[in-house]
């Protein structure tokens, strides 16, 4: 199948570029910069020069495609509304092209904030309020009936692995060797999960070959590791102690990272592994920790 792959340079989207190829799909990865492009191509991609802004570019590339793989976003948290309002118009854009066709439009979102204090599953729908962007995976999910495969991609809020992770573990990680100790919110018992590049490639590879439209899949390996214990995890390859920071105090420690890190937020992918036959087999996060590819420079 020919995909086109948004995001196809970032962290998430080079292992599913890598994936894809593996399993003999051809790969149009969008390339924003000369530097995406380099690495696009060094995957073994087509590169398809354009951004997610450009929806005429978009539009052309799609068409050349049997299916878009979309992992492209614009982290930017003090323009959360625009940058949802650009992955809406993206996402539209390639509902336009591939309707009719039965194509799969797979769209990234995040298992953050589903289901505050308990385990979150694939059944649960996010609170709209939660992020902007929530609104954009209801519509994919109800685009059969314009004959698009919508599919909806849940990744932990942690995709960990060797070799540029910059997420929240390489933050936590360099507040460590700033502060000289590592910590965690409270008692540190809140569940963070999280899953391994590869095995989040491999997921989003079977989505495209197999998920039904409307699908609603968990890229989680790990339901919900203590933060105590990434704290621990971390305060051992560092060599630093690990001290516990009120609630009251988190803030003024791990800045914006305060209220993601100090939330319990566990979740589950049972549905996903029994309906798409998808077994997690990389590196556990702490071992990813102990191994030393969160260094925090």
């Amino acid at each position: 199948m020919r995909i086109l792959l948004t995001g196809a340079s970032g962290w998430i989207g080079s292992a599913s570029a890598m994936e894809l190829l593996a399993a003999g799909h051809r790969v149009l990865g969008l390339a924003r910069t000369d530097a995406a492009a380099s690495k696009i191509a060094a995957l073994g991609a087509e590169v398809v020069r354009g951004s997610l802004e450009d929806l005429p570019g978009l539009r052309a590339a799609a068409s050349r495609a049997e299916g878009v793989v979309h992992l492209g976003y614009i982290h930017d948290f003090s323009r959360m509304e625009a940058a949802a309002r650009t992955d809406r118009a993206a996402i539209e854009t390639f509902a336009e092209v591939l309707a009719g066709s039965g194509g799969p439009l797979l769209i990234a979102s995040g298992t953050l904030g589903l289901a505050p204090g308990r385990v979150g599953t694939e059944h649960d729908r996010a609170d709209p309020a939660v992020h902007p962007r929530v609104a954009n995976a209801a519509y994919t999910q109800g685009l059969a009936q314009r004959g698009v495969r919508g599919i909806v991609v849940r990744f932990a809020p942690t995709v960990h692995g060797a070799g540029g992770d910059h997420g929240f573990v390489a933050v936590l990680s360099r507040i460590a060797r700033q502060s000289g100790f590592s910590g965690y919110v409270g008692d540190g018992s809140n569940r963070w999960p999280a899953v391994h590049r590869l095995d989040a490639a491999r997921l989003v590879r079977l989505a495209v070959e197999r998920a039904e439209p409307g699908a609603v899949l968990h890229a989680v390996a790990e339901e919900g590791i203590a933060t105590r214990d990434i704290a621990q995890a971390l305060g051992r390859f560092h060599g630093l102690p690990v001290r516990s920071i009120a609630p009251d105090r988190a803030a003024g420690h791990f800045d914006w990272l305060a209220g993601f890190y100090g939330a319990d937020a566990p979740a589950s992918s049972a549905i996903t592994r029994g309906l798409l036959d998808w077994k997690p087999e990389h590196p556990t996060l702490l071992q990813d920790i102990e191994a030393g590819h969160y260094p925090g420079t």
